[in-house]
């Protein structure tokens, strides 16, 4: 897998710690819908919040079929065949393009870029854009109010039979 194109979307520093799932999507979708992509292909989850949201809001924000957790994609009948994962195993789903694409880890076993290529990328353009530039709103649409650490457990209490559990259980009013 290559790319013809790249676009750089640039945010700056202070602006992006505020950055949401929402925010991000907005940005994929606008470059979807103006650049005319027909399949976009994300990561499964953030690394920094692990928040798995922006491919299921690209897919929404821009009304076409998704496919999560893909491990295999497959061209087939004008669309894809999806293997995904899923905690009973395996499903397989089919999609019809233009269509967004979650990715597993086991999708894909990355080639490392040859210096040849390397050199080649190194000459291709890449566009710099902003999110105003997109006509996408990065205002933050959460704000953090607190973040307290949860209470300190009580220790719990060692017992020597199964009477003397019954018995605190009662004395706690749990039974």
């Amino acid at each position: 897998m290559g790319a013809d194109k790249a676009i750089h979307v640039e945010v700056p520093a202070k602006d992006a710690e505020l950055l949401s799932p929402i925010h991000v999507a907005g940005i994929i979708a606008k470059i979807a819908k103006d650049e005319k992509i027909d399949l976009v292909i994300l990561g499964k989850q953030a690394i920094d919040d692990d928040s798995n949201q922006t491919g299921q809001m690209v897919a929404g924000l821009l009304n076409w079929p998704q496919a999560t957790f893909a491990s295999e994609i497959v061209q087939a009948d004008g669309g894809l065949k999806v293997t995904r994962e899923i905690d009973g195993g395996l499903e397989v789903i089919q999609v019809k393009l233009p269509a967004v694409i979650t990715t597993d880890l086991r999708l894909n076993q990355p080639r490392y870029a040859t210096l040849p290529n390397i050199m080649k990328a190194k000459k291709k353009p890449i566009d710099k854009k902003s999110p105003a530039d997109l006509g996408v709103d990065t205002k933050p649409r959460l704000e953090v109010v607190s973040v307290d650490e949860p209470p300190v457990r009580q220790a719990g209490a060692k017992v020597a039979n199964v009477e003397e559990l019954v018995q605190k259980l009662k004395e706690a009013g749990r039974i």
